[in-house]
């Protein structure tokens, strides 16, 4: 899929001007991201505040760059090696938008960071071309160099992926590390800004397995992963959809890690599952998070000047699967749009395209409608 093919997605709701995310230090206001094709990452009528560790990472001084000027040197194996070798990693292939087609999944190694920023320009596509996942951080994958004893705390590497889009990412090759489409992470810390996902796929079925987007487990002292002014899903200029697609969880997936979403936007998005969670009799699994699967104890989802809007779920949750098993966790949605979200089976009453057990569901200045 062609950057030139993105010229039109859903476009999101009209939002109210929200303060700032739940929790968090209100700093620098939303500043749009332009693409060359026209097609914003996040949400332009999202206004949430956003907090300084959840800004874009510096990259005017890069420790490798990807490509000399040309887009014949902007290759796959140009990206793995420099995602490799870890550090501020940028790209120079022209001056025209390129799409790089991977024919392996670029692997960071735990001991190149702390901080490992990966940022496009607002130019770069990463494809996975329909059969890879793109990227991969595992902190607890030996293979990947084991750094510390307590692989699944600890603060790095600290990955931030931005002014990227990711595109056919594909992970239903992997049978160790379910989900994560287009990336896959486990451990240190993890943000993206500025970014965009289109028509990345994970497994169909399966209970524990989703993320078609976004997989990600074991962040540092139980820290947010932000999401920050970025596009999931939507509709190319054919009127054909791009959203992500997996068993659960069309966007985003995570396993007791909590998201911060900020001036985001999912649309087209469908978990794709049949049996919900756990698999009932006779069934394959999931189903569940048409956007968003989240299942753990104490974790939070908090979204903020977010448009979540026709997304689908086979069984619940069109918009949201949000579960605590313990009743610790919350569920925030802050000057956000949720409508026209699809849930096949179930939902919770009174939040329409929502599934929702949780200490608590804070909802304020949002429109959910069905």
């Amino acid at each position: 899929m062609k950057l030139r093919l993105l010229a039109r997605l859903v476009a999101p709701l009209g939002l109210l001007a929200c303060s700032s995310a739940a929790g968090s230090k209100p700093t620098k206001p939303y500043v749009p991201t332009s693409f060359p094709d026209g097609v914003p990452a996040g949400n332009p009528n999202g206004k949430c505040a956003v907090p300084d560790d959840a800004q874009p990472e510096d990259t005017s001084a890069p420790d490798h760059v990807v490509g000399d000027g040309t887009p014949a040197s902007c290759t796959s194996d140009a990206v793995v090696a420099a995602v490799a070798l870890g550090g501020t990693i940028t790209f120079d292939c022209g001056a025209d938008p390129i799409t790089i087609v991977l024919t392996k999944t670029a692997k960071i190694f735990n001991d190149k960071g702390p901080k490992i920023v990966i940022d496009g320009g607002g130019k770069v596509a990463l494809s996975g071309g329909g059969a890879v996942r793109i990227l991969y951080m595992n902190t607890c994958d030996q293979n990947q160099v084991w750094t510390t004893s307590h692989c699944q705390d600890q603060d790095s590497p600290q990955l931030t992926v931005q002014n990227l889009t990711f595109v056919d990412g594909n992970s239903k090759s992997e049978t160790m590390f379910d989900g994560g489409g287009a990336i896959y992470v486990r451990g240190g810390r993890f943000k993206v800004v500025n970014s965009r996902f289109f028509g990345n796929v994970c497994a169909d079925t399966g209970p524990d397995v989703g993320g078609a987007a976004l997989r990600v487990l074991s962040q540092s002292g139980g820290l947010p992963v932000y999401v920050v002014n970025s596009t999931f899903g939507g509709t190319d200029s054919k009127g054909q959809s791009v959203g992500n697609v997996c068993s659960n969880g069309g966007a985003l997936s995570a396993i007791g890690v909590s998201y911060t979403v900020l001036n985001s936007v999912m649309s087209n998005n469908k978990a794709i599952g049949m049996g919900a969670n756990p698999a009932a009799a006779g069934t394959p699994g999931g189903g569940s998070g048409g956007a968003i699967y989240n299942d753990g104890n104490t974790y939070t989802l908090t979204i903020c000047g977010s448009s979540i809007v026709n997304n689908d779920a086979n069984e619940g949750g069109g918009a949201i699967f949000y579960v605590s098993n313990d009743r610790s966790g919350t569920l925030a949605i802050q000057d956000s749009v949720l409508q026209g979200n699809t849930s096949g089976r179930f939902e919770t009453q009174g939040y329409p395209g929502i599934f929702v057990q949780a200490k608590a569901v804070q909802v304020s200045g949002s429109m959910l409608t069905p």
